[in-house]
């Protein structure tokens, strides 16, 4: 019979059962992972009830959507499935004990199977239909076929016309295949999440790290559907993900993705699978922007941080207070260590890298996803070292190079307001923070996210602003001992030598009711330095608010002050104050210069060497 090639391959098609005649009890056959999935040849082989069809050891590399094999199918003993990796629904029953999962990393995979330490007897693989130089398209996925495809000593493809001709590592000659079945059923198809509220503040809050110039992954979750619309004022924006999904898709359309800061392969979408609808397969065919390789080179740390600024996104559903992170075992792609792993050394290794975790506070059912300890939750990620940022819908908790302590009482701030007290008092008992720390309970929800902002002031200099939290205790403390003896006796009127931490937890935990506290920031999101602070303190009889600002020396003189006084005033403003005062030392000539350029009526007097002012709003 003549070799199959471009021309003939219809005449060789056959019939799945031809195929199953040829498989023998106690065989290995690798089947194609998720999009790659050959589903006629799954579907009849699960079905088959032929008496060579026993014991056979089915290989995927990650268990995924409708080719899992059910919990019948398993314990009628014809089929045992062995998995580098579960997703979707599969874990418990790998949890169970049905299941061989095989620990690796992702980029350590086709290393694995061309060692032959897995026999391989035959492989099930999904191609398009063969171009006119004879060569076929893994498609969707380029999984690790071609190291199967080597090891295998029947290979099959399973010819699907739905499946996209993509390009890449993804060229196969259609004469590698022994037979060819012709596929009945379409690809498998990944519907698109729902975004609820919480996660859509998650994203916003994800979002605001993200940079121009960031070399994202992506996995397929609710988070990054409800990420997507945040980033599509980023610019220049790059994509080296094991997944390339609809949200993806829609970021590349949004103009936000240029792929040109990246390295390697600049200009284009590095990925391994698609997961997404049928609206994502058509885009893809023969789009030349989207390039496909396999998991040994996306998933490669070393090649993921010779991207800069390489940013690895993780959802995840639980959290501690250590930076610990367990990701979910039913309804997201990966749940073992996967590629995990892989990506987030390679994000920690790449120039001004970045890790972000992002989880709603709570799960559907009310339940607390920032917790104390992880100890008796599976998934969990072994290298907390490793995660930089942790995103919930109440803020960002920047955990690199940070001290347990700082990370605890970080971490306790973007837990559900309702679940930090608990959260402090157990810290407490476990001495990870302070047995003597302050918490407000009042001030839990009200704490004003809605007024960060950023500003650009003299010189170029960018700052953050936002209002003051707990966690800023250290930052405080160093902004403190950068003062002059002078800086220090304006602000407290003597002479002020130590800032310890029973003095500074009182000032950075601010009771929201009745005060207001902004710092301000500047430096990358990981490695920030408050500069100034400015408050002011409600006094309940005249309602006026008693105001105090700390700006560093090194930053005074571009406007700050200015700017902050203005924010304070419309803060004041806003909680119905009448006004603003403050007593000031004759001789701090800014301060009060600050004040006279107020556009509010001001009263100005000097009582025993000190001046009081106070300006109207009304």
């Amino acid at each position: 019979m003549p070799a199959i090639n471009r021309t003939n391959w219809e005449s060789h098609l056959v019939s799945p059962e031809t195929v199953f005649s040829k498989i023998k009890p106690g065989m290995s056959i690798f089947i194609g992972t998720g999009p790659a999935a050959p589903r006629t040849l799954m579907k009849m082989l699960l079905d088959a009830d032929e008496n060579n069809i026993r014991d056979i050891e089915l290989i995927q590399l990650t268990v995924q959507g409708d080719v899992i094999l059910s919990i019948d199918k398993i314990n009628a003993q014809n089929y045992r499935l062995k998995s580098f990796f579960s997703g979707f629904v599969s874990s418990d029953t790998i949890a169970s004990g049905q299941v061989d999962l095989i620990s690796a990393y992702a980029s350590q995979i086709p290393k694995i199977l061309k060692s032959g330490k897995i026999p391989i007897d035959a492989a099930f693989i999904q191609i398009t239909p063969p171009n006119e130089a004879g060569y076929c398209s893994l498609g969707p996925a380029v999984d690790v076929a071609r190291e199967v495809m080597e090891q295998a000593k029947i290979v099959v493809g399973e010819i699907n016309e739905e499946v996209p001709f993509t390009f890449g590592d993804t060229f196969v000659p259609i004469k590698d295949f022994d037979f060819l079945v012709r596929s009945t059923r379409a690809p498998v198809l990944y519907e698109r999440f729902k975004i609820t509220e919480e996660m859509d503040r998650v994203a916003a809050n994800v979002a605001s790290i993200i940079r121009d110039g960031d070399c994202l992954s992506f996995s397929h979750s609710p988070l990054f559907e409800a990420l997507v619309p945040h980033l599509t004022e980023r610019k220049d924006l790059g994509i080296h993900s094991l997944y390339f999904t609809d949200a993806m898709a829609d970021l590349v359309k949004s103009g936000a993705v240029t792929n040109y800061c990246k390295s390697p392969f600049r200009g284009k979408s590095l990925t391994s699978y698609a997961l997404g609808s049928q609206k994502l397969l058509k885009w893809l065919d023969r789009n030349p922007l989207v390039d496909f390789q396999g998991t040994d080179y996306v998933c490669n740390p070393r090649l993921i941080a010779e991207n800069p600024q390489f940013t690895a996104m993780y959802e995840a559903s639980k959290v501690d207070l250590l930076g610990g992170v367990s990701f979910p075992s039913k309804g997201a792609v990966i749940t073992g260590p996967g590629e995990v792993v892989d990506f987030l050394t390679g994000a920690d290794a790449s120039k001004n890298g970045c890790t972000i975790i992002g989880l709603p506070s709570r799960n559907s059912k009310g339940e607390a996803n920032v917790m104390v300890s992880l100890m008796d939750y599976p998934n969990q990620l072994r290298l907390r070292e490793s995660v930089h940022m942790i995103v919930t819908e109440y803020g960002v908790a920047n955990l690199k190079w940070r001290t347990i302590r700082e990370k605890a009482q970080a971490m306790i701030e973007i837990a559900h307001p309702d679940d930090r007290e608990h959260l402090v008092e157990q810290a407490k008992k476990k001495k990870i923070i302070y047995p003597n720390q302050i918490f407000i309970r009042e001030s839990a929800h009200l704490y004003p996210s809605h007024i960060s902002t950023t500003a650009e002031f003299k010189g170029g200099v960018n700052v953050k602003f936002r209002a003051i939290k707990p966690s800023d205790e250290e930052g405080m403390r160093k902004l403190f001992y950068r003062f002059s003896d002078q800086m220090i006796f304006y602000r407290f009127f003597y002479l002020v030598q130590t800032m310890n931490h029973d003095k500074m937890q009182e000032y950075v935990n601010v009771d929201y009711s009745k005060e207001m506290s902004i710092v301000g920031l500047v430096g990358k999101s990981d490695s920030e330095k408050i500069i100034a602070e400015a408050r002011f303190v409600k006094d309940e009889e005249s309602n006026y608010g008693e105001v105090a600002f700390l700006i560093d020396e090194a930053y005074q003189g571009i406007g700050l002050g200015t700017y902050l006084l203005r924010l304070l005033v419309k803060l004041a403003r806003n909680l119905n104050l009448e006004g603003l005062t403050a007593e000031v030392l004759p001789e701090n000539q800014s301060m009060i210069k600050l004040f006279q350029k107020t556009e509010h009526p001001l009263e100005n007097n000097i009582v025993n060497g000190t001046c009081y002012m106070k300006m109207h709003f009304n």
